[in-house]
């Protein structure tokens, strides 16, 4: 089977760089059309700077980066430096890229590439906030039933909420823009922090990142170092989740997780619930069904392809 065209949307964060060294890794299962930085986890000059750091560090520098959104649709844009650091790609000490940054704008390539490819082949996978996608659609309604799916990292269920007690980070940061995605119509994977937090870091599996004895796997190493004692201390757990890289690894391997078919809807407009994805997990509201919400990961699995594919770079 061919290589699934996918574009990477992304606010980089260092899980987000897990997930784009994950794509470029496997270039027999991920054709990556290219990069969309949006601002998220930290401002848009840092993340378009940090997603072109990431191809440099993969041997990838012909990979096409573009620059989006710089705040969301509706709101001031509130990011993450309290877990990301101020770089948001905190831990090793990168230097800065020297690959261009592409002149066009993030939205106008997604729309220009779903209307240059042919219907239902490009895969869009987010893996911050929905404001680049949110902006294509409605500016190009048309590009809507084009797109093959989309299978992006956010939200929360079981889990509830990271940012917020009720919101996960990425629909938090733009609700309304989350809104627009999820009631588009097209098709929807969602990796929750029910999946995410699954896929935790421990010792043995960041060491094996380490072990790989490449500049590749000590940046991985080191920045799950780095980012992992954020969330012990917020969870207690015995590592941090790698959040984003379930969106690729489920375009590689999406057998790793399962999920049900339900109805999610992003709260709006709630005074203690904004960003919350409502996820109708037992079927209860009578609404139809529009994402497949994953619950469950085969962390083991996960893991494994991670270090196999990483090791290659």
């Amino acid at each position: 089977m061919s290589p699934r065209k996918i574009i990477i949307d992304t606010d980089p964060g260092q899980d987000d760089a897990v997930a784009i060294l994950l794509a470029l890794a496997s270039p027999e299962d991920i054709d990556l059309l290219g990069i969309t930085a949006v601002a998220g986890n930290v401002p848009l000059p840092l993340t378009q700077k940090n997603a072109r750091i990431i191809c440099e560090l993969a041997g990838k520098p012909d990979t096409k980066v573009f620059a989006g959104c710089e705040a969301p649709l509706q709101r001031k844009l509130v990011t993450a430096e309290h877990v990301h650091g101020k770089t948001g790609l905190d831990g090793p000490v990168m230097a800065d890229p020297t690959m261009p940054l592409q002149a066009q704008h993030a939205v106008d390539f997604i729309i220009d590439t779903l209307r240059h490819e042919p219907a239902g082949t490009v895969t869009l996978c987010p893996l911050g906030p929905l404001t680049n996608l949110a902006a294509a659609m409605l500016k190009a309604p048309d590009i809507v039933p084009r797109i093959q799916e989309i299978v992006l990292m956010g939200g929360a269920y079981f889990e509830v909420g990271n940012i917020t007690p009720a919101a996960e980070f990425n629909i938090y940061v733009d609700p309304e823009a989350a809104d627009i995605v999820f009631k588009s119509g097209a098709k929807l994977i969602v990796m929750p922090l029910d999946v995410t937090h699954k896929a935790l870091t421990t010792r043995p599996r960041i060491e094996a990142f380490r072990a790989l004895g490449t500049p590749a796997g000590r940046c991985v190493a080191e920045w799950t170092d780095y980012f992992e004692r954020f969330d012990m201390g917020k969870y207690g757990s015995e590592g941090a989740p790698l959040h984003d890289p379930c969106v690729t690894a489920y375009v590689i391997r999406p057998e790793l997780f399962t999920g049900r078919h339900i109805n999610v809807v992003i709260e709006t407009k709630g005074e203690f619930t904004l960003g919350m994805t409502v996820a109708d997990w037992w079927g209860v509201s009578g609404r139809a069904p529009n994402a497949m919400f994953m619950g469950d990961i085969d962390a083991e699995g996960f893991f494994a392809l991670l270090t196999e594919r990483i090791a290659r770079l």
